[in-house]
């Protein structure tokens, strides 16, 4: 069953107990009103026939008198209840009770020779009750074509009913049955346009958020295609290094003519693991990036002091040209130690990438602020929006050994920690990176 045939079910199933209700309820009023109506004046009737002085006929002694359709009697008090063979109209203990004095009326609704009466009885005298007894043949005829009216107006209430909800739920259920069909679209086709937003109801949020959904899943993809294409631009080139001289070694090795000295056999070799140092670099970057999970690899209470002093010590074994001044004060985080030793590792590799031969690279760490200066030629003012984007080099870097992926790297190490980093840089004058990361809570820390 669809949502349109549910909401319009749903519908028609109020409209009709609701009409139901009320209908019972105006069927049980109007009856009542109708025997009060007929009661008032059956009882004024025998009032004053009682005042009158009416007494039973005496060739009809002990039988109902008819008056214009109204059946009279007189009940005598102590007496049993007069019958003329199966016809007698039949009188209870309600009008015995009134003729004894026990009630001073009484009313009721019996049915006598398929004909249903109303009957009164009022006091006429001492031991004397007046009983009246109207055919409610008239009233029942009204009931009966009150009860058809309700119904017909009831089952056309649930019909009109039904069909504005269906129509109702048709047109209100659009939206949403957009929305089905661009969700059937992007799993069928992985289309990603956004769809048309009308109105300002939920239905109208609900969209909205649906495209933001598809805007960000397409700029995901994006994002996806770009890393791949990046990624294999940057492979190829010392994929293609790498194949040249294994060539090299190969024809050595098959033509004796073109034998390599042990100086050019050691410079290839050289190269050769240049290269594959270069591949495996930016295939564990690529794969760094490529994470999108949350941070759960055991991240545990550490002092981020420690992790700066263990990446400054990798760093000098292999940057022993430069100075690299260290002043640390302690700071607890909660974070993943080998991400965080790699993103200082880049920013120290970074610095000592551009410092001068002999030159100096400061770093501070104060109040969950690590700063990285170091005195090289800086970074262009066109180039500072781009540092941090992955494969992004400048003009000057294309020229030096990298990747283009260790910034993006120290950003995504900050982001996935709930901190930062900014770089500020002016030509000629240096470099400053700052990677700030929140400090632990007790609560974490014990």
């Amino acid at each position: 069953m669809s949502l349109a045939l549910r909401v319009a079910v749903l519908t028609t199933t109020a409209v009709a107990l609701t009409l139901g209700v009320v209908s019972a309820v105006v069927f049980v009023t109007v009856r009542a009103e109708f025997e009060s109506s007929l009661d008032e004046s059956m009882f004024q009737r025998a009032n004053d026939a009682a005042k009158a002085g009416y007494k039973q006929s005496d060739d009809q002694e002990k039988t109902a008198d008819t008056l214009a359709g109204i059946k009279v009697l007189f009940v005598q008090g102590g007496a049993v209840m007069t019958r003329q063979q199966d016809k007698e109209f039949p009188y209870g203990q309600l009008e015995y009770d009134v003729s004894i004095g026990a009630a001073e009326r009484s009313a009721r609704t019996l049915t006598y020779d398929g004909m249903p009466y109303r009957v009164v009885a009022v006091q006429a005298g001492p031991g004397t009750a007046l009983v009246l007894a109207q055919p409610m043949d008239s009233i029942r005829d009204a009931l009966e074509r009150l009860k058809i009216i309700l119904l017909l107006a009831s089952t056309a209430g649930v019909a009109l009913a039904g069909i504005a909800g269906w129509g109702v739920a048709t047109n209100g259920l659009r939206p949403v049955r957009r929305l089905t069909a661009a969700t059937e679209r992007v799993a069928r086709t992985s289309e990603l346009t956004p769809i048309e937003v009308t109105g300002r109801d939920e239905l109208a949020r609900l969209t909205t958020s649906f495209n933001s959904m598809l805007i960000a899943l397409d700029a995901s993809q994006q994002r996806q295609r770009q890393l791949v294409a990046d990624a294999g631009h940057e492979l190829r080139t010392p994929l293609t290094s790498l194949r040249t001289n294994i060539e090299l070694i190969g024809q050595a090795a098959d033509n004796a003519e073109r034998s390599l000295s042990d100086e050019q056999r050691r410079e290839i070799m050289g190269d050769v693991r240049a290269q594959l140092e270069e591949l495996t670099t930016l295939v564990g970057d690529l794969v760094e990036l490529a994470r999108d999970e949350p941070m759960s690899r055991d991240p545990a209470p550490l002092d981020f002091a420690d992790v700066v002093n263990q990446a400054v010590y990798r760093v000098r074994l292999r940057a022993q040209d430069v100075r690299i001044d260290v002043d640390l004060s302690s700071w607890m985080v909660i974070g993943e130690p080998q991400l965080l030793e790699r993103a200082v590792t880049n920013l120290l590799d970074n610095a000592a990438k551009w410092s001068p031969p002999d030159g100096e690279i400061r770093v501070r760490l104060e109040g969950g602020a690590l700063t990285v200066a170091d005195d090289g030629a800086g970074i262009a003012e066109q180039d500072l929006p781009h540092i941090f984007d992955r494969f992004y080099r400048s003009s000057e870097a294309r020229t030096l050994p990298g990747s283009g992926l260790g910034l993006s790297i120290v950003k995504r190490a900050a982001e996935r920690h709930g901190g930062t980093v900014d770089v500020a840089s002016t030509p000629g004058s240096g470099t400053t990176f700052t990677l700030v990361l929140p400090e632990a809570s007790p609560s974490e820390l014990s």
